[in-house]
C-alpha cells in the first residue's frame, strides 16, 4: 500500500472516530480536518472552534479570516486548492470551559487523547509530502518541537528566520506561529514585527506553493 493510499485510509478512520465522545471527553465527536494528498503546506493548530464544528470546515470563523489574511489566500484557495493540509492536535471541538459571565467561557484545551491515538501514524504519511508546516499555538509547537518546550511561544516565533533555514533532507520547514484568535490581538500589537516582517515572507512561500513551482521553497530569501 503506497503512502497516498495509507493517508486516505487514515483520514477515513479519523472521520469515523467516536473515541473521545464515548469516553466523555468532549460533547460531540465530529472530526474536522483537511488532508489532500496533493498538500504542500501543513497547518497544525490546536482544535476546531464551535463555528468550525457547526459548519464542518476547519477555521470557518474569525480566526480563519485572520489566518487567511496572513497567508494571503482566499477561502477558495484555502479549502479547494489541494495545497493545504489542516491537521489540528485534536480533531473535534473540545467544548467550553464554563468560565466568564456568559457561562460558556473559552474553548477547552485540545483533548490530548486524540493526538496520542492518531498523530504519530498520521504524521508518518503526511509529513513527507509537505514543504512547509505552520505550527499554530503552543500545543502544536510542544508536540512537534519538543526541544523548544522550555521557550515561550513568543521566543519560538521570534526565531522565525532561523526556522526558515534549510531543514534536513526530505523534511519540511517547521514554522511556529501565534494562534490567529482575537485573544492574541494584544500580542500582535506588542510584536509588530510579526505582521511587518514575518507575514510577507510567509505569503511569498505560500504563493510559490500555490503556483506549483518545482523550485525549492527553501530557496526564498530570508534576510528581510
Amino acid at each position: 500500500m503506497n503512502r497516498r493510499i495509507k493517508l486516505l485510509t487514515i483520514a477515513d478512520d479519523i472521520s469515523r472516530c467516536q473515541f473521545c465522545e464515548v469516553a466523555g471527553l468532549i460533547p460531540e465527536a465530529k472530526p474536522i480536518f483537511q488532508l489532500p494528498v496533493t498538500a504542500r503546506i501543513g497547518i497544525f493548530s490546536q482544535a476546531p472552534g464551535n463555528k468550525a464544528h457547526l459548519k464542518g470546515l476547519p477555521f470557518f470563523d474569525p480566526s480563519g479570516v485572520r489566518l487567511r489574511s496572513w497567508l494571503g489566500v482566499d477561502e477558495t484557495a484555502f479549502y479547494e486548492s489541494g495545497k493545504f493540509a489542516i491537521a489540528p492536535m485534536a480533531f473535534c471541538f473540545p467544548g467550553y470551559d464554563g468560565s466568564g459571565k456568559t457561562g460558556k467561557g473559552g474553548d477547552k484545551p485540545p483533548v490530548s487523547e486524540c493526538a496520542e491515538r492518531w498523530r504519530t501514524q498520521l504524521m508518518a504519511q503526511l509529513m513527507p509530502q509537505l514543504d512547509l508546516v505552520l505550527l499554530i499555538g503552543q500545543y502544536a509547537q510542544r508536540w512537534h518541537l519538543p526541544e523548544q518546550s522550555h521557550l515561550s511561544m513568543t521566543a519560538r516565533v521570534a526565531n522565525w528566520r532561523a526556522a526558515l533555514g534549510r531543514p534536513a533532507p526530505g523534511e519540511p520547514i517547521l514554522l511556529p506561529m501565534p494562534h490567529p484568535s482575537w485573544r492574541n490581538t494584544a500580542w500582535l500589537k506588542k510584536n509588530p514585527w510579526f505582521e511587518d516582517e514575518f507575514v510577507p515572507e510567509l505569503q511569498a512561500r505560500v504563493r510559490r506553493a500555490l503556483q506549483g513551482s518545482t523550485q525549492d521553497l527553501h530557496q526564498l530569501d530570508t534576510t528581510i
